[in-house]
């Protein structure tokens, strides 16, 4: 699977954000669909995933709250829409799939993934 990421952008801070993934192929469901992002001089840190089916997500504990994904499996995209935004949400932004439907395989481990997308950079001002 291909994974293309978009909407990434300049945001004040306490402002939103929506970022989308579109991915390719046909067996979209059958992927395990996250977000992680690295900032500036930072390791690539976990920020939200979401299972085939879409009943099942996962968050950073300190992110839930303001970070929300979802996705559409009759449009092979995923979201991840971003509220309250603070100076350091500042990071490229990336979509990740692992083959998996269950809820098992909604990981918050980057190495569990084999797909990556190219990134979204998301700059929140202050």
């Amino acid at each position: 699977v291909q994974l293309q990421a978009s909407g990434g952008g300049l945001v004040q801070a306490g402002g939103s954000l929506r970022l989308s993934c579109a991915a390719s192929g046909r067996t979209f469901n059958n992927y395990a669909m996250g977000w992680f992002r690295q900032a500036p001089g930072k390791e690539r840190e976990f920020v939200a995933v979401v299972d085939g089916t879409g009943a099942r997500t996962y968050y950073a504990d300190l992110l839930q709250g303001r970070f929300t994904i979802s996705r559409d499996n009759a449009k092979n995209t995923v979201h991840l829409q971003g509220s309250s935004l603070k100076p350091e949400d500042t990071a490229v932004y990336y979509c990740v799939a692992r083959v998996g439907w269950g809820a098992d395989y909604a990981s918050r481990q980057a190495d569990q993934y084999d797909h990556w997308g190219q990134g979204t950079l998301v700059t929140v001002s202050s």
